[in-house]
């Protein structure tokens, strides 16, 4: 099969069929690349479209005697001016959470009694809550300090728990996907809130445990394997983690798809993010963190475990 070749010095498996990932990684290098600078110019230009959790806004929660109609109440907040208002169904067909940007304390009650007043039954009004800029601001700001503190922790821990070359691998692969996820929510102008927030967090600590296991088989096969360049070792490694990257990639996206046809509109934006966060981040764990490795210029000598000399001894009376 083209790419693959047959090894016998691969850490206990003499006939494995070995793929050469590494085959590509000019082209993966310059893929990627090319994200990130489309995902930095498409957040210089377009920005990111803030959600009523950043901006601040109105949020009012009803209750209809019946099923709602969303289209319908869509139009009518369209008639009283709210165009870039959200009506979704919230926990049921009957439930519905209206959010507006706004900061007016009052807009919340006024848009529910219009709602209710172009309605033929009864509308229970359950919760109008108004979310003020101030704390949006608080929020994205924490939000940035967070990623950044958890970037930097991520580069420390696996600098003492590989080698500093790993962190630095490591860290330029959940830098990559963090930003294009980030750059296709600007390109797309779809709604960054905090569900997309959690998201992206969950996606750092997904490429991040991906990241570590490949790193500890090539640190592994690295000390192991008498013979073979740093490419040759990198795509043993990769190849032996594959079927488990493979199943766990599998399922995850098969739950995620089901969130995506079948969730609803309140974690749409959710199950967007995480998709295309665990795509992105099953390929940096091999075309970025490897990469890095080669591009740093890995070696059995970076990772031999230091011997410990006795020190000379003291002469004997």
């Amino acid at each position: 099969m083209a790419g693959e070749k047959s090894t016998s010095d691969t850490a206990g498996k003499p006939d494995m069929k070995v793929i050469n990932f590494m085959k590509v990684r000019t082209l993966a290098t310059v893929l990627s690349v090319i994200l990130v600078l489309g995902s930095v110019v498409s957040l210089a230009v377009n920005g990111i479209n803030w959600g009523l959790d950043f901006t601040g806004g109105t949020l009012v929660e009803l209750s209809y005697d019946k099923p709602a109609n969303i289209s319908e109440i869509r139009d009518q907040l369209e008639a009283m001016g709210h165009g870039d208002a959200i009506a979704q169904e919230f926990g049921s067909e009957s439930d519905v959470l209206i959010r507006i940007p706004g900061d007016m304390a009052t807009l919340g009650n006024r848009v529910s009694e219009n709602l209710a007043a172009q309605y033929d039954g009864k509308v229970q009004v359950k919760r109008v809550e108004f979310v003020g800029p101030q704390v949006g601001d608080r929020l994205r700001e924490q939000g940035g300090l967070g990623m950044l503190m958890a970037l930097g922790l991520v580069m420390a821990y696996i600098a003492f728990r590989f080698q500093f070359k790993f962190s630095v691998g490591a860290v330029t692969s959940l830098a990559h996907d963090a930003i294009v996820v980030l750059g296709v929510f600007s390109f797309f102008q779809l709604q960054f809130d905090l569900t997309v927030m959690a998201a992206l967090l969950a996606v750092i600590g997904y490429s991040l445990n991906d990241t570590i296991i490949v790193y500890d088989r090539v640190r592994e096969n690295f000390r192991k394997m008498r013979k073979g360049t740093a490419i040759e070792i990198i795509n043993v490694s990769l190849t032996q983690t594959l079927g488990r990257t493979l199943a766990t990639s599998g399922t995850t996206i098969m739950v995620l798809l089901s969130l995506f046809f079948l969730g609803g509109d309140m974690i749409h934006n959710f199950s967007v993010a995480l998709l295309i966060g665990i795509v992105i981040g099953t390929s940096s764990s091999i075309y970025i963190a490897c990469n890095v490795l080669l591009y740093m210029n890995i070696s059995r000598e970076d990772l031999i475990i230091p011997v410990k000399k006795d020190d000379e001894l003291d002469d004997m009376p």
